[in-house]
């Protein structure tokens, strides 16, 4: 147990009825799906696939102890990173899109085997449960949380998702997730109608965050390692096409300016990214260094510390 003795996750709380209560509920939502805002409404149940590409069993592409996540989930043993194959969302320019836009390279797993995966990782000194991509399988991680429980799992689960999530879903979450780190991916849906094809994404992200805030509140951190809480990631684009500015003045009046926020330069072309010369670009020095003022002069505290190692030797802002 890495996460400090008197630590317990938010579903070692709820009753077994309540639990139960929700599994059900989420799997009824499978036969005829309209989990995330696709809406795409195909009998899952019966292992009809929609946009997500996924059927009645959650896919997993890998599974393991994951050290380049951000320091409060990484800690010394490393964040429990399950990858999830298929998405909801499906950007075009995806850095796992090997994985995102297909199944091909994954297993198909039951409940029981995804349990065993989390009780293994914790095992292995994980820090949290790290669900990566899990949007269009919350019924498939309730229904495993019960045998996981019953086999000793006692970590935060890490809701880790790029935020194109219905309120009704994430509601489904409500005690059971610890922390939630959703994506700020693109602030204008003209942009996010051409690279994923959810020209409501702005909308929907943003009120997602509000009701992800609304359970957990701001990051708790704990001896350096995150408890519970919110933790935003916001992806620098070429050309700004995430729209930078917009996102931090949202989260500063909408959510909080004691917001956990990792600004990433890690852009890269990836998959169909070629496609689009706009996307052909790299984030330049200059453009993570305005970012990472701006954010300091609307008030932001709380940036990864990472990004606080790299440019502190420049900004000299520490």
């Amino acid at each position: 147990m890495k996460t400090g003795s008197n630590f317990v996750p938010s579903y070692l709380k709820i009753s077994k009825q309540e639990l139960q209560d929700r599994i059900d509920k989420a799997i009824s939502i499978l036969s005829k799906c309209t989990l995330c805002p696709r809406e795409c409404k195909v009998n899952r149940e019966k292992g009809e696939k929609g946009f997500c590409l996924t059927g009645r069993y959650a896919y997993v592409a890998s599974y393991n102890l994951h050290f380049g996540e951000e320091d409060p989930l990484v800690g010394t043993g490393g964040s429990g990173t399950i990858f999830f194959a298929g998405c909801n969302l499906g950007c075009v320019f995806c850095q796992n899109y090997d994985i995102s836009h297909t199944t091909k390279h994954s297993v198909e797993v039951s409940c029981f085997e995804l349990a065993s995966i989390m009780l293994d990782l914790q095992e292995k000194g994980a820090h949290n449960i790290n669900f990566v991509t899990p949007t269009h399988v919350v019924p498939q991680i309730l229904e495993a949380l019960p045998y996981a429980i019953e086999g000793g799992l006692k970590l935060p689960l890490v809701y880790n998702t790029s935020a194109y999530d219905k309120i009704e879903t994430l509601k489904l979450l409500e005690g059971i997730v610890d922390i939630y780190m959703p994506d700020a991916k693109f602030s204008n849906p003209i942009y996010s109608k051409r690279y994923c094809h959810a020209e409501d994404y702005p909308e929907v992200a943003q009120e997602a965050i509000k009701e992800m805030h609304r359970q957990v509140g701001d990051l708790v951190i704990k001896d350096g390692i995150a408890l519970r809480g919110l933790l935003v990631r916001h992806l620098l684009m070429p050309d700004d096409i995430a729209g930078t500015k917009k996102w931090l003045e949202f989260l500063a009046k909408e959510i909080s300016l004691n917001t956990y926020l990792n600004i990433m330069d890690q852009y890269r072309p990836c998959g169909e990214a070629y496609k689009f010369p706009e996307l052909e670009g790299f984030i330049s020095y200059e453009q993570y260094q305005d970012a990472i003022k701006l954010a300091y002069s609307m008030g932001f505290k709380r940036l990864d510390k990472r990004d606080f190692r790299f440019f502190r030797r420049f900004l000299k802002l520490l």
